[in-house]
């Protein structure tokens, strides 16, 4: 054998080595591509992805994930455009109001209005809080009000005499006592009160003090991932002061949320007078097909086949039984049939169903 024999020899052995080689090479680097994509996901990378990172909890603005297709549904609940101007009277009742009740210089303010989960609401609580719970009578459900620390010392100062320009004395790590509680659920009474008129303008209800919680367990009147809407408002009395978070669950409000959406006071849609006449005008002129029945029978359809030219149809009525004038399916008198010179006439004798 010769040389080149023997060298075309070994190439056409290493071949099917050097083919294995190859796909060997390909079936790891398949196996390394499913590793990768089976890659196990840490803490941080499961959070981004649920939308509950830290950069999240920063920005209140910023949710992606599951967190904002849960909250996608709150977009919906925002769009109470009266609630504005019911928050907008109150705040103005208050103002007069809690002046009369302090005899001082008290400014109330509108913070802000947030729709927001029950549970974080609950949780965003700074303690101690005095929670009033409340109830709509009309509607038949309930709502919260919160007073911070702040304006509950605030409030207790000004009425038992204290000095203008001196911060209220606030003594930490003690409960509330009876007159502070009773001084309080005065003030709570003022403003349902005024709660209660600033919803004249969309609907007549009762606010009702209900009863008085410094726990929020027990203050708990809807579940916990139920949308509620909150306003905070901010009462300032010279240098004293705190502030006060009105909430409302949307259930709550769900009576009057027609109501609510509306634009402006009295708002109506779908009312157009110019096409309500012009529609009215054409149905007056409008033709009817009217038909009269005589009488009717069932007949075997052998009966029918066996009917030539000339054959007769008995009837077994008299001239005197009445018949029917109908409108497509609906049955509209009943009459009876008679002649008029050569003509064919029917005298209306009552409505359907009807001899007088």
């Amino acid at each position: 054998m010769s040389e080149e024999d023997k060298k075309e020899q070994n190439q056409q052995a290493a071949k099917p080595e050097s083919n294995g080689t190859s796909s060997n090479k390909a079936n790891l680097d398949q196996s390394s591509a499913l590793n990768d994509s089976a890659k196990i996901l840490n803490q941080e990378e499961i959070d981004a992805l649920f939308g509950y990172s830290d950069a999240d909890y920063l920005s209140s603005d910023n949710q992606t994930g599951v967190k904002a297709i849960l909250n996608s549904s709150m977009a919906s609940y925002e769009r109470l455009p009266m609630l504005d101007i019911v928050f907008d009277r109150l705040i103005r009742m208050m103002s007069t109001s809690l002046r009369n009740f302090t005899q001082d210089n008290v400014e109330v303010s509108l913070d802000s209005i947030e729709s927001m989960r029950f549970g974080e609401y609950i949780d965003a609580l700074t303690l101690p809080t005095l929670l009033g719970v409340f109830k709509a009578e009309e509607w038949d459900n309930y709502g919260l009000i919160s007073v911070d620390s702040s304006l509950v010392y605030s409030i207790v100062d000004v009425l038992l005499g204290g000095r203008r320009g001196t911060a209220a004395v606030r003594i930490e790590g003690r409960p509330y006592t009876t007159i502070e509680l009773n001084l309080v659920k005065e003030m709570l009474d003022i403003v349902l009160s005024d709660l209660s008129t600033a919803f004249d303008p969309v609907t007549s209800v009762s606010f009702s003090y209900d009863r008085m919680e410094t726990n929020p367990r027990f203050a708990t009147i809807t579940r916990l991932s139920n949308a509620v809407i909150v306003a905070r408002l901010r009462v300032d009395m010279e240098d004293r002061g705190g502030k006060i978070d009105l909430m409302i669950p949307y259930a709550t409000l769900e009576p009057i949320r027609d109501l609510l959406l509306q634009m402006f006071m009295g708002e109506r849609y779908g009312r157009d007078t110019i096409w309500e006449n012009h529609l009215v005008e054409r149905l007056w002129n409008t033709d009817l097909d009217t038909r009269v029945i005589l009488k009717e029978r069932d007949i075997p359809l052998g009966d029918i086949t066996k009917w030539q030219v000339g054959s007769f149809l008995p009837l077994d009525m008299s001239p005197h039984d009445p018949i029917k004038l109908i409108c497509g399916d609906v049955e509209l008198f009943s009459g009876a049939m008679g002649r008029k010179g050569d003509s064919i006439v029917i005298k209306i004798l009552g409505k359907a169903n009807s001899n007088g």
